[in-house]
C-alpha cells in the first residue's frame, strides 16, 4: 500500500487547518481594530463634550458677571434675549430670564393660575380644577376648594401621598398635584418659579409661558411684545411705548435678584452641552460670593 495518498490528504488538512487560522486570526484582528476604533471614538466624544460643557458654564459665569454691571447700558437684560460669544473653541449662546417676570406658584392667585394653565390649550374646566388643586396643595388647611382636591381625594385614587399644605419647594413638586400631567408640566415650566414671591409676573421679563396668562393677553400679541421687548437698548424710553392689552405700560420695574440662566456651547464640530441654572445674586453664606445656584439642570449633550 503506497503512504501517498495518506500524505496527501495530510496535507489537505494542514490546509485547512491553516486557513482555519489565518480566518480566526483576521476576525480577531477586526474585532481588536473596531474596538480600537470604538474607544477612540467614545473618548473623542467625552472630550469634545466636556470641552463643550466647561464652555457653557463659563457662559453661566459670564452672565452673572454681566448681570452685575453697574452701568445699565452694559448690564444684560433678564427677558429672554440671546447673547453669544465665543470661548476657546466654541460658540456659546445664552439666554437669562429673569424670575421677577415668571408665574410664583406659591403666590400667584387663583385667576392667574387659571389663566397660566388655560394658555397652556386645556379646556377651562379643566384649568380651573387644576388652579383649585394648586391652591389646596399650597395652603395649610384641610379644606378642599370647589373643583380642588386634599387628603382624601388622593387617597381615594390610591396615591401614597396627599397635599403638602405648605409651599412649593421645588418647581419640578407641581408634578405631584392631583390631575397634574407630565405634559401640562413641560409647557408651563419655563414660564414658573417659586422664587419671585410676586403675586403676578413682570411683563418687562415675562417669558411668552407666563405673559400669556395675563388678562386678555394672546399668544400673538405676547409673542409681538416678546420681539419688540427684545430689540430694544437697556434702559431705552421707548419701553414706556410698549403696552399689555389693557394699557398697562410695559416698564422695567426693577427686577428681582433671582435669575434662570440658559447657556448652550456648540463646537465647530456640532458637538454641544446645555445647562440650565436659576440663580441668586449676592449669594448666600460666605461674604462676598457672588452667586448662589438655586436650580442646577445639565442638559443633553450631543
Amino acid at each position: 500500500m503506497s503512504i501517498r495518498p495518506f500524505r496527501s490528504r495530510q496535507r489537505g488538512i494542514a490546509f485547512i487547518l491553516v486557513l482555519w487560522v489565518i480566518a480566526m486570526v483576521a476576525v480577531l484582528l477586526g474585532s481588536f481594530s473596531m474596538i480600537a476604533r470604538t474607544e477612540n471614538l467614545q473618548s473623542r466624544h467625552l472630550f469634545e463634550t466636556t470641552q463643550a460643557r466647561y464652555a457653557a458654564e463659563a457662559g453661566l459665569n459670564l452672565a452673572v458677571y454681566q448681570l452685575r454691571m453697574h452701568d445699565p447700558m452694559q448690564r444684560w437684560q433678564g427677558d429672554g434675549r440671546s447673547y453669544r460669544f465665543g470661548f476657546g473653541e466654541a460658540e456659546v449662546e445664552v439666554r437669562i430670564t429673569d424670575d421677577a417676570g415668571k408665574i410664583d406658584i406659591n403666590t400667584a392667585d387663583i385667576m392667574v393660575l387659571t389663566n397660566l394653565l388655560a394658555s397652556t390649550g386645556i379646556e377651562l374646566e379643566k384649568a380651573q380644577e387644576l388652579a383649585d388643586a394648586i391652591e389646596d396643595w399650597r395652603d395649610p388647611d384641610d379644606l378642599a376648594k370647589p373643583l380642588g382636591a386634599e387628603a382624601k381625594d388622593y387617597k381615594d385614587i390610591g396615591l401614597s401621598y396627599g397635599p403638602r399644605n405648605g409651599p412649593f419647594e421645588t418647581v419640578s413638586e407641581l408634578q405631584q398635584v392631583l390631575g397634574m400631567t407630565y405634559e401640562i408640566f413641560t409647557a408651563l415650566e419655563p414660564g414658573i418659579t417659586i422664587y419671585s414671591g410676586r403675586n403676578t409676573p413682570s411683563a418687562a421679563y415675562a417669558p411668552l409661558e407666563a405673559l400669556r396668562a395675563l388678562p386678555g393677553m394672546t399668544t400673538d400679541y405676547a409673542q409681538q411684545l416678546i420681539q419688540q421687548r427684545q430689540m430694544l437698548q437697556p434702559g431705552s424710553p421707548e419701553l414706556q411705548s410698549l403696552t399689555l392689552p389693557d394699557g398697562t405700560p410695559l416698564m422695567a420695574d426693577g427686577g428681582g435678584l433671582t435669575y434662570s440662566v440658559r447657556c448652550r456651547a456648540t463646537l465647530s464640530n456640532g458637538a454641544s452641552a446645555e445647562l440650565d441654572a436659576t440663580v441668586r445674586m449676592g449669594g448666600a453664606g460666605a461674604a462676598g460670593r457672588p452667586y448662589a445656584i438655586l436650580r442646577w439642570r445639565d442638559g443633553e449633550n450631543s
